[in-house]
C-alpha cells in the first residue's frame, strides 16, 4: 500500500520552511503531491505559473514529488488522487490551533483521510509567505527565507 500525500498551500512563495516539511515527509510518505490551491477570491503575490515553476524545478529530480494546483475542497482533490494523507507544517502554537479545526473538519468530510503534522525546524519558524511578501513589499533581503530559485520580482 502507497502512503500518498498531499501538501496543500499558496506556496506564495514556497519558502525554506515549506522545503524542511517537504523533506521531513518524504520521510514517512512515499509519494507527496505538492497541491497549489486556487482561491477565485484571492489575487496571488506571485503569478500561479510562476509558483508551479519554482516548485517544479525544485523538485525536478524527486520522482516522488508531483506539483499539481487545485480547486475545492482539499479532501475532494485527496479523494480524486488517491491520497490518505493531507501533510501540514506546524511553526508554533498559533498554527496547531488553526491546523487542528481545519483537521477535524476535514475528518468529518473524509474520514478516510488522515492529517499529518510535521513540526517545522526551529530556524524556519519565524518564515511564513505573508513575511516574505512584506519584506519583498519593503525591498529586504529574503535569501535567507527561501530556496534560490525564488527572487525579486522586477518592478
Amino acid at each position: 500500500m502507497t502512503r500518498k500525500a498531499v501538501f496543500p498551500g499558496s506556496f506564495d512563495p514556497v519558502t525554506s520552511g515549506h522545503m524542511h516539511i517537504i523533506k521531513s515527509g518524504l520521510l514517512v510518505f512515499d509519494e507527496i503531491i505538492i497541491a497549489i490551491g486556487q482561491n477565485s477570491n484571492k489575487q496571488g503575490y506571485f503569478s500561479l505559473e510562476q509558483r508551479m515553476s519554482w516548485l517544479k524545478s525544485l523538485y525536478a529530480d524527486e520522482p516522488r514529488i508531483s506539483v499539481e494546483t487545485y480547486t475545492g475542497l482539499t479532501v475532494s482533490f485527496c479523494r480524486e488522487r488517491g491520497a490518505g494523507f493531507i501533510l501540514r507544517g506546524l511553526r508554533s502554537a498559533a498554527d496547531f490551533e488553526y491546523e487542528s479545526v481545519i483537521a477535524q473538519t476535514n475528518r468529518t468530510l473524509a474520514p478516510e483521510v488522515e492529517t499529518v503534522f510535521i513540526l517545522t525546524d526551529p530556524q524556519f519558524a519565524h518564515i511564513s509567505s505573508t513575511i516574505v511578501k512584506e519584506v519583498l513589499k519593503h525591498g529586504g533581503d529574503i535569501s535567507s527565507m527561501v530556496p534560490s530559485v525564488v527572487v525579486k520580482p522586477v518592478d
